[in-house]
């Protein structure tokens, strides 16, 4: 059994070239990811929220190599993933999967359902064409399908429906990591919950481990053991959900859970934090603190000095000069 961490990255970084047209010498970048340390354990759910552009999405796509860093280190299973060769990436891929914030778009809209959830299982040799349907036909029955939907179209189904295909899907290679960017964003109430417990059930069947990125705060409370705040391609803060939730470090944390409806003993009475102006542009990230221009209780310093992320607590890291 792994001992450490399942996924590990270190100086995680992902600048987009942007700016400059065909004649101009400017070459702007996108600071989409900013040096990120993160790491996953085996059977773990990470939540990762944050306001859109904060660089959710494109975290979870680096960690499972379907974009490339500019600069930092990918490790899973204690392997990087930046020195494989293609034969031994493709091997690797079985077991590194992602669900998608859009079934739909992730589902090619000619093929059918059996032959899209199948198609992984013939591509990987973990099955022949003669027993290939009932494998599928089980991988239906376990998230909620039936059979006679084998050979149906994208397009025939609902919302909840083609997200139950995406999981099918991503669950049929027996993957032991799966990113779930904004799977229940998408569906109603009821249905986000039974994808939820899908979720969740399969995690404790197949010990999988999950990035679940989603900027609905309710939600990665539920799904979560620890919780990564985002802002502008950086962690600010990670920490045990019930920790983060019940005291959060960081003054972005602190805005963000003020938004969030509570009852019971997580309700606090410091009323709802309103933050000034949008995400500023990953182009031209402010000095400092990236979150200063923002901030209700930024001093001197944080206009000047980029704040380390640092535990705080057990456990609980924040980087902010006044956590």
């Amino acid at each position: 059994m792994l001992a450490g961490p399942l996924v590990e990255a270190r100086g995680l970084t992902k600048w987009f070239p942007a700016g400059g047209g065909l004649f101009s010498r400017r070459r702007d970048v996108i600071r989409a990811i900013d040096g990120i340390d993160v790491d996953i354990y085996p059977g773990e759910t990470l939540g990762v929220v944050g306001e859109s552009g904060s660089g959710k999405s494109t975290l979870g796509r680096l960690l499972l190599r379907l974009l490339e860093p500019t600069a930092g280190t990918i490790r899973f299973e204690g392997r990087e993933l930046a020195t494989l060769r293609p034969a031994e990436l493709r091997e690797m891929r079985r077991r590194m999967q992602i669900i998608f914030q859009d079934p739909y778009a992730s589902l090619n809209p000619r093929m059918r359902i059996g032959r899209a959830i199948g198609e992984g299982l013939l591509v990987h040799g973990m099955a022949t064409r003669s027993d290939v349907k009932d494998r599928v036909l089980a991988l239906m029955q376990r998230v909620g399908l039936s059979p006679d939907s084998y050979d149906r179209y994208p397009h025939e189904f609902s919302g909840g429906q083609r997200q139950r295909v995406g999981i099918a899907r991503a669950i049929a290679l027996g993957p032991k990591f799966v990113v779930a960017d904004e799977p229940v964003s998408a569906l109603d109430v009821s249905i986000q919950a039974q994808i939820i417990n899908l979720l969740l059930s399969l995690r404790e069947e197949q010990r999988i481990s999950y990035a679940f990125i989603s900027h609905d705060l309710r939600v990665v409370e539920h799904v979560s053991d620890r919780v990564a705040v985002m802002y502008l391609g950086r962690v600010v803060e990670i920490a045990p959900a019930r920790a983060l939730y019940a005291k959060p470090l960081h003054p972005y944390t602190k805005a963000l859970l003020s938004a969030v409806p509570r009852i019971g003993r997580h309700a606090t009475g410091g009323g709802r934090i309103v933050l000034a102006g949008d995400i500023p542009s990953a182009m031209a990230p402010p000095p400092g603190c990236p979150f200063h221009p923002r901030c209700p209780v930024a001093e001197a310093r944080c206009r000047s000095e980029v704040p380390v992320l640092a535990e705080k607590d057990a456990g609980h890291s924040a980087a902010c000069h006044l956590a």
